[in-house]
């Protein structure tokens, strides 16, 4: 399947290009994004992708568009830096569309699914350690911690304790062999999603630190757009739309449980966005019929006021195993 942008027009609607300014896609990933913005208004796009099977696809609309497009390759956490390098100092919007692409789920030999059998990798961008290597070095309460944390797999204990059994009589290589293991450690062989899911999702979020990636993101962003600026941010599940709905409320002025009706029990520092809406905004019945993997997303969006950036909140951090113990494999 190609990839397809997920809430497109919705994307566009939320970020509201116009000529002469400067945006940011963070996961230009096959460029969905970016060429709908440029298409949108005479502005100028920076992409960000950490991935670089990307960079044809980015030399190919930069000319397309006439040098209105420039491809980096980094982590999108990095996105100030990148803005820095290039003699700037804020962006008029950011868009990111968070999670892993089709194009990668697609590609057998980048083991991001057991849909197709290939090298237990995972890794958008081909360095640091791999899923094999997590699978062969992290203790049995590592993994359950993985899985439950950020696969939010119930019968995490059970998957983890089948792995360390059986990758004590043979290494984990492919995505097959994790798949196999994991689906008969958790059952649910009646459901509408493979039994491993969760655990894959688990275990991709972790190599690729996914969700530590998101907070830096975020505070990067709020950092970086100017006043009336704009972040419109897609997510695909519940731990990555619970951070951006929890970073934009707060600094919104607004707790996870505030009511509109009752005072505020504490102030706090300046709204630094005000939220175009209190809702997420979801994909409709149409476009989830035309492109099943849309079932998932939710769109956040808010605008920068003016008022300083907060200080980065560590609380939006899930805790599980740390990334940097593990050895890259040879």
């Amino acid at each position: 399947m190609s990839h397809v942008p997920v809430l497109l027009n919705e994307v566009i609607t939320a970020l509201e290009p116009r000529d002469g300014a400067l945006y940011i896609d963070g996961t230009f990933g096959a460029g969905g994004y970016s060429r709908a913005v440029l298409a949108a208004a005479e502005c100028r796009v920076l992409g960000i992708d950490r991935d670089p099977n990307v960079r044809k696809l980015g030399e190919d609309l930069k000319k397309a568009s006439d040098g209105r497009f420039v491809l980096v390759e980094a982590p999108f956490s990095a996105m100030k830096e990148v803005v820095t390098q290039s003699g700037g100092t804020q962006v008029d919007g950011i868009v990111l569309d968070l999670g892993v692409s089709s194009m990668q789920l697609d590609q057998a030999e980048r083991g991001f699914s057991f849909a197709k059998d290939g090298p237990l990798d995972m890794r958008m961008s081909g360095q640091g350690p791999s899923a094999a290597d997590a699978i062969a070095q992290l203790t049995e309460k590592e993994l359950a911690d993985i899985f439950y944390v950020y696969g939010e797999e119930k019968k995490s204990r059970r998957a983890a304790a089948a792995i360390v059994r059986e990758r004590a009589e043979a290494p984990f290589e492919t995505t097959d062999h994790l798949a196999r293991v994991i689906a008969k450690a958790v059952g649910g062989k009646n459901s509408k999603t493979h039994p491993a899911t969760r655990a894959f999702q688990g275990l991709r979020i972790f190599i690729n630190d996914e969700l530590g990636e998101l907070v830096r993101v975020l505070t990067a962003a709020e950092q970086l757009l100017a006043p009336l600026g704009r972040l419109v941010v897609v997510t695909f599940h519940s731990l990555e739309d619970r951070i951006v709905k929890t970073f934009l409320r707060a600094r919104a002025g607004l707790s996870a449980g505030t009511s509109r009706h009752m005072p505020e029990a504490e102030a706090g520092p300046e709204p630094s966005f005000r939220l175009l809406s209190r809702k997420a905004i979801e994909p409709s019945a149409e476009e989830v019929n035309l492109n099943p993997r849309a079932r998932s997303a939710r769109l956040r969006a808010a605008i920068r006021t003016n008022a300083p950036s907060w200080p980065i909140d560590i609380s939006l951090f899930p805790h599980a195993p740390s990334l940097s113990r593990l050895e890259v494999s040879s």
